[in-house]
């Protein structure tokens, strides 16, 4: 199906008048004919609204969307991060009522309550509201994520006040060796770590980084899989920190030469969250590493949401729906492997199912679903755990990561009789991770009839779509486009802009290869990564090139990306 540009007047019957919302973005330039001819296939196929199959695929932004509805229904659009909230206003609506239609009172006019909204067509909430608020009501559309946001600032504070620190506001003892520090009277640390873990989750970042230095300790930040500078504070300040870290997470503050590990609960918005931090001793004193887990904020994905190509997602699902067999995702760490196993899990949380999760640690808490934390430290491991749990009588378990032989064994020992397993592995590729897993000591003669399908993954950064720069794909880009994109004649490159730290990204994006276990594949297991690999390719597995280049085509990401993530996999 080609997706012709629609004319400029063009409106259709269903809306009302209104130009449709997919010529409606092509003709503002902020979306291109392939990505709205995949976001149509994908709306086909899943049956949500254009916009929102639009925002999952990457191709806009919800503010995109926002300003394109407010404009198609002759509303005004309301910029909630330039907008003061009026307390009056807010006061006229519960919080729950708030969230459950993603609605916010932002001001009073003249006695009529102006209320932001993200969906301007859901007329039944806007009913509702309008009975909730007992008063005349004018509706304007906001940004989603403003809207989100602006409901957590209105209802709930902030994890901590921003502080600006100097060696001068410092005063405490720098000698490391120096006797236990009272962290009742260290408010200068208190603040500056409240600080950066307030700025660190408002730029998404994944770990935070307090690096100590011969002068200075600096705090770096993980967005989007790259880490950059945040702030730093004088050396003086170095142990009150640390040890405002070891007591948040519950760790020892006068071990100071051995490693540690623990854990650190706060609440965001009113919600809870874990940060899992790892202090270790350096050259110039300890480092610590906090281990942001979004999950209990935003809870796991859909497969829907995860962006898979259909035939991948298809491959996916087929596995999903096999009463017993192993289901893999291999990757790096930090490719979202795990993401992945839980949206599976999400489709196979059924009453009539019994779900036990064994992992280290647990990333999303999900509702029906048995969840085990493993702690060495007790004797509970992968593996002695995973024993216990198979005579507990489950259908379906998710290890968290399969870590050595024992653990392999057991895992698909129990996806031959009569269990689904979920796991993760790290290996480069999906036809490399039969090859590891030999390695590790599995027998291949256990390997080919409980392997269902093996996921390879990576995560690439999606181009940031305020500031997005197109241009005419030069000789060297064709050669990576190859033969299957010849006739696209525009791709888009980072540039930079404040809405993304003027790093030309803002989120990620998934690229995936899914690998089912079937026919040639399972007799060829004994064999090697290439002779799988071919195999694969003969089955019509979409590999991670392919994916790349899917998102490159549809302006989600840059080429220079892909070939970041994939290594030479492009060429």
């Amino acid at each position: 199906m080609a997706v012709q540009p629609l004319p400029d007047q063009g409106a259709d019957p269903r809306t009302h008048g209104r130009p449709l919302l997919g010529g409606f973005l092509m003709r503002k330039g902020q979306l291109t004919a392939e990505g709205l001819e995949q976001a149509l296939a994908e709306q086909e196929r899943c049956r949500l609204p254009l916009g929102q199959v639009l925002i999952g695929l990457g191709l806009i932004t919800t503010r995109h969307l926002a300003e394109a509805l407010a404009e198609q229904h002759g509303l005004e659009f309301i910029d909630l991060g330039e907008t003061t909230l009026d307390a009056a206003a807010v006061a006229l609506l519960p919080e729950s009522l708030a969230q459950r239609y993603q609605a916010l009172p932002v001001r009073i006019e003249s006695g009529m309550a102006v209320v932001a909204v993200a969906d301007p067509t859901n007329v039944m909430a806007h009913d509702d509201l309008r009975l909730a608020l007992g008063t005349d009501t004018r509706f304007v559309v906001a940004d989603s994520d403003q809207i989100e946001g602006a409901i957590s600032r209105a209802y709930h504070a902030r994890v901590g006040a921003v502080e600006t620190f100097s060696s001068a506001a410092w005063n405490a003892n720098e000698d490391d060796d120096a006797a236990p520090i009272d962290i009742d009277d260290q408010a200068p640390a208190i603040k500056f770590v409240n600080d950066m873990i307030s700025r660190a989750l408002g730029h998404r970042a994944s770990d935070i980084h307090f690096v100590p230095q011969a002068d200075r300790l600096v705090v770096k930040v993980r967005i989007d899989g790259v880490t950059r500078e945040l702030s730093e504070a004088p050396t003086s300040m170095q142990a009150a920190v640390l040890a405002r870290l070891k007591v948040m997470g519950g760790l020892d503050i006068a071990q100071r030469r051995m490693p540690q590990d623990g854990r650190i609960g706060i609440k965001v918005g009113g919600q809870p969250m874990d940060l899992r931090v790892a202090v270790l001793p350096t050259t110039f004193g300890e480092q610590a590493v906090l281990r942001i887990l979004q999950g209990g904020v935003k809870g796991a994905l859909s497969i829907l949401e995860l962006g898979m190509d259909p035939a991948t997602e298809a491959v996916v699902r087929r596995a999903i729906a096999r009463p017993y067999g192993a289901i893999i995702t291999v990757g790096p760490t930090g490719s979202g492997k795990t993401t992945t196993l839980y949206a599976a899990l999400d489709v196979l949380n059924e009453p009539e199912n019994v779900l036990v999760t064994i992992e280290d640690p647990v990333e999303y808490q999900m509702p029906g679903v048995a969840q085990i934390e493993i702690d060495p430290a007790a004797g509970l491991t992968f593996a002695r755990g995973l024993r216990t749990i198979l005579r507990s009588d489950p259908d379906v378990i998710l290890v968290g990561e399969i870590r050595d032989e024992e653990t392999a064994r057991i895992a698909m020992q129990a996806a031959t009789t009569g269990h689904l397993v979920l796991s993760t592995l790290h290996a480069q590729s999906a036809s490399s991770s039969i090859v590891r897993l030999k390695d590790m000591g599995v027998d291949p003669g256990l390997l080919a009839p409980s392997l269902n399908c093996v996921i390879a993954q990576r995560l690439a950064r999606r181009l940031c779509l305020e500031c997005r720069e197109a241009y005419e794909p030069g000789q060297e880009a064709r050669h990576d486009l190859g033969d299957e994109y010849k006739d696209v004649h525009r791709l888009y490159r980072a540039r930079g802009c404040d809405a993304c730290l003027q790093t030309g990204y803002d989120g990620r994006v998934a690229l995936y290869e899914a690998m089912s276990v079937e026919g040639k594949i399972r007799r060829l297991i004994d064999g090697s990564t290439e002779d799988i690999f071919a195999a694969a390719i003969e089955q019509g597995m979409s590999t991670l090139r392919e994916s790349g280049l899917r998102l490159c085509v549809t302006g989600v990401t840059s080429l220079e990306e892909a070939r970041r993530v994939t290594g030479d996999r492009l060429l």
